[in-house]
């Protein structure tokens, strides 16, 4: 008897998902079995839930001026105290969260869905088409993303359209050359060839056979290109030519905290360390995810 307790099975983990578990729940279930990929998970989910409720919880208006509390050190008043202009700054920060989360999120799902189709289209068909489209993503990777971007902008002029065009047509290159390697290895697996003879259409070929191969890859592509649309959001405000004041967005607010650095450092200090917090935190669920979804491969 105590033999058989001895070599009895142990009980499976508490975090354990089986084939029947829906695929999201497992990878996310994966995400917290790392601790790094835990703590980017849990970042990335508190920024996302502040930008829903921020404008409801702010203290103050994003651009409410308090003349008689201006440059106020961090206090029960004002947690993150308050800029040149007697501005909340902590309101200011959550509040600003969904404009960049808005901006970089709707900018990535956008480059991803054009460079999904781009991906899939020239790497199953090849020939003139695959070589003209990839020469000219080549053309637009050759450049920095900024300075691609500040190009762009400087020819169509600072908007919220022209940041989310900005960031589609940078990332999409990128994305649709990561599709296409995958479908090119993909292209020649004998499912790919019964279904061709079995005369099914292109589009069933793509999008039924190929697409479900190419996710993985594509949703831990989808989460770094996130992370950086967020730093580019933030980096053309800094620069001046995003979102145009009196918006709280966070790399703007950087810009004009800046040359008061030595009389408000906290209107500086803390939109720069949610700028940091987040895109760490995305990094670090990006890295997850790809061990989370290799699983399943």
């Amino acid at each position: 008897m105590a033999t058989e307790d001895r070599f009895a099975p142990l009980p499976a983990p508490i975090w354990k998902t089986s084939r029947s578990t829906p695929r999201w729940l497992r990878t996310l279930t994966r995400l917290y079995t790392q601790p790094a990929s835990a703590f980017g998970t849990t970042v990335f989910l508190f920024f996302i839930i502040i930008a829903l409720i921020g404008p409801f919880i702010a203290p103050y208006g994003a651009t409410e001026q308090i003349r008689a509390d201006a440059r106020q050190v961090p206090s029960a008043a004002h947690f993150f105290g308050t800029d040149r202009l007697g501005r909340d700054i902590f309101s200011r920060v959550i509040i600003g969260s969904r404009d960049i989360l808005e901006l970089a999120g709707l900018g990535t799902l956008l480059a991803v869905l054009a460079g999904t189709l781009f991906g899939l289209a020239s790497g199953y068909k090849g020939g003139l088409f695959d070589e003209i489209l990839f020469r000219l993503f080549d053309s637009l990777l050759a450049m920095p993303a900024l300075l691609l971007a500040l190009l762009l902008l400087g020819t169509i002029g600072p908007s919220r359209n022209s940041i989310l065009a900005v960031i589609v047509v940078v990332y999409t290159p990128i994305v649709g050359r990561v599709v296409r390697s995958v479908v090119l290895g993909v292209k020649p697996k004998g499912f790919i060839e019964a279904a061709q003879v079995q005369g099914e259409t292109t589009f069933h070929i793509l999008f039924r056979e190929i697409l479900p191969s190419v996710f993985p890859a594509l949703a831990v592509e989808a989460a770094l290109r996130f992370s950086y649309a967020i730093f580019l959001v933030a980096s053309l405000g800094f620069l001046g030519v995003g979102i145009q004041p009196p918006s709280p967005d966070w790399g703007l607010m950087v810009n004009e905290a800046r040359n008061y650095v030595s009389l408000t450092p906290w209107a500086l200090y803390f939109p720069a360390a949610a700028i940091s917090l987040l895109v760490i935190g995305v990094n670090l669920m990006a890295d997850g995810l790809k061990r989370a979804l290799q699983v399943d491969i």
